[in-house]
């Protein structure tokens, strides 16, 4: 498995999966030059998109999909509440309306509920038989029923949205705030090391840090308070990474 984040902030959200099987893109924000430009540099042309697989509906996530789908005909993967709220999937005829496991060949990709103020929020569990990748930004918690299946995988692309001083100490008013704080909000940094004590196994190689907030983190605290709660659990863990607003990771194997 071959994965790279295009984008990851509040501007846009993409990331590129490619398997043995197919192609995909989880969410496409930014915009379609953007989006185009970066699959370029990693040598894929967008007409290779087998898939693109929705987390939710807001703009951060979905800025790209009008012109996208005017050029290209990927399977967009959404629920049916996501539907509702995507005007320009109404006569797309490659619409794949599931809330349930897709199947490629070896290549599974389920699922699975997230927390936060859009409509039918999710992340996704990918694995090819022999690679898996956890995938899980714009949430405020995760629920512990998840713990078991997405435990002890290869690699973690996870939200780390915030440091909680410099939200509440920044210049944001009173609601952002606590919306953001909230179990339907962002998970901060202190949150994502939490979660990620909980989850990561001998088999996982690789940690990328998702959705920075540009006025209330920075790359270097993140890392570092990351660092320090799973330390705090016993666990050492050096292969961590933030993935940036209009830049591309590098791409990954795993």
């Amino acid at each position: 498995m071959l994965v790279s984040v295009l984008a990851s902030g509040s501007e846009g959200n993409s990331t590129y999966v490619e398997t043995d099987d197919l192609k995909l893109l989880i969410d496409i924000g930014m915009n379609n030059k953007y989006i185009t430009s970066k699959l370029s540099e990693l040598g894929v042309n967008p007409e290779e998109i087998d898939y693109i697989f929705m987390t939710h509906t807001h703009k951060d996530h979905t800025g790209a999909l009008n012109v996208f789908l005017k050029k290209n005909r990927p399977y967009v993967v959404v629920t049916e509440d996501m539907l509702k709220e995507l005007d320009v999937l109404n006569d797309y005829q490659n619409t794949l309306i599931t809330d349930s496991e897709v199947i490629v060949g070896n290549t599974h990709i389920e699922p699975f509920k997230v927390s936060h103020d859009a409509t039918d929020a999710h992340g996704y569990l990918i694995e090819d038989g022999s690679s898996s990748l956890v995938y899980m930004t714009d949430t405020g918690y995760l629920n512990q029923k998840y713990f078991d299946k997405l435990s002890n995988k290869n690699m973690y692309i996870i939200e780390a949205n915030h440091d909680v001083e410099m939200l509440i100490n920044g210049g944001y008013p009173k609601w952002l705030k606590s919306r953001i704080l909230s179990d339907h909000g962002h998970l901060s940094n202190n949150s994502s090391g939490f979660y990620l004590s909980k989850l990561i196994g001998p088999d996982t190689k690789k940690i990328i840090l998702a959705h920075l907030s540009k006025e209330n983190n920075t790359e270097e605290i993140a890392l570092k308070t990351v660092r320090k709660t799973l330390e705090e659990y016993e666990i050492s863990f050096e292969d961590i990474i933030t993935a940036k607003q209009k830049s591309k990771t590098d791409e990954v194997k795993i």
